[in-house]
């Protein structure tokens, strides 16, 4: 796991703002640009990427940007998301608890079978019918046929990417790829924030922006967020053949000038909030980013608003 000071951050930004978000940029980038090598150079024998990364990683973002950079090379990519593979709520009895409470993040809820049916006939170039899931509706519906030429590449990408139950029977014709945040921010005292903290700001913002969720919600939420991921995700990251760590250098300094004066304000109100207090402090601590600053392509733009990408 990487390792970032707060001194050397507001350092780099009093120094050379423009040219420190180019550098942090660039080296997510360079990730990114690694697994796109090697599905050019692994060729029509692995055809899949397979893509997985816990709530807020960003992970949205990369399939877009390796599609974007494949594509600049010649390679017709598609993206799949795993998430149009849920059963409908009368099919999805297996992901019940002991007292019958749906459990939303479990395997349970994929079509498995029609899943990997499916990955094998894209793999060999066979015509599929894709499915789409109406989350309103909480039912399939019909989606659009994909059929996958030779020399293209497909992306699929989910929570349960790496999950052997799920997705097992793909690894002789898959990359598998696991993007999350795995940078700790040490503060100017010492302390160090988790890398979850920073996914944790980052729905935080987005939950806002594009759900009406206020922050003391998305709190609320956290220990539920981080049992699942627990349970269905970090066990199966060691997988992965290709790790990208998501976390940009500007982006906690962005985060000061959005959220700083809403996690004080709820400080008074919420019983738990010295759980945070580290991330409260750190952000007290940055010099803050304009989001003006922050180019349209930046993986934080998924966050925040205002990407060229659509979501």
């Amino acid at each position: 796991m990487r390792k970032a000071q707060i001194t050397d951050i507001n350092r780099q930004l009093k120094s050379d703002e423009k040219g420190f978000i180019k550098s942090c940029d660039k080296k997510y980038f360079s990730q990114v640009k690694a697994v796109c090598d090697a599905a050019l150079k692994r060729g029509d024998s692995v055809p899949l990427i397979l893509l997985l990364g816990p709530s807020g990683s960003g992970k949205t973002t990369t399939a877009l940007k390796i599609e974007e950079y494949l594509d600049s090379k010649g390679l017709s990519t598609h993206t799949i998301s795993m998430d149009d593979y849920f059963l409908p709520i009368d099919l999805s009895h297996k992901a019940c608890d002991e007292k019958g409470k749906l459990d939303y993040e479990s395997p349970d809820r994929l079509d498995i079978p029609l899943l990997n049916e499916q990955m094998h006939k894209i793999a060999n170039c066979e015509e599929v019918e894709l499915p789409e899931f109406d989350f309103k509706l909480q039912k399939r519906i019909k989606g659009s046929v994909l059929k996958r030429k030779h020399g293209e590449v497909v992306i699929f990408e989910g929570i349960h990417a790496l999950n052997p139950e799920v997705t097992g029977a793909s690894h002789d014709i898959a990359n598998f790829v696991y993007v999350s945040v795995r940078t700790r921010i040490e503060t100017q005292d010492g302390d160090y924030l988790h890398p979850s903290m920073i996914r944790l700001m980052r729905r935080i913002i987005r939950d806002r922006q594009f759900r009406g969720r206020n922050p003391v919600d998305t709190i609320n939420a956290f220990d539920s967020v981080e049992r699942g991921e627990n349970r269905y995700i970090m066990p199966y990251k060691n997988i992965a053949e290709f790790n990208i760590d998501s976390f940009l250098g500007y982006e906690l300094p962005l985060y000061k000038t959005m959220l700083l004066d809403r996690i004080q304000s709820i400080a008074s109100e919420y019983k738990d909030i010295n759980r945070f207090e580290t991330l409260k402090t750190a952000l007290e601590q940055l010099q803050g980013v304009d989001i003006n600053s922050v180019p349209d392509n930046s993986l934080i733009r998924e966050f925040v608003g205002g990407s060229c990408y659509k979501y």
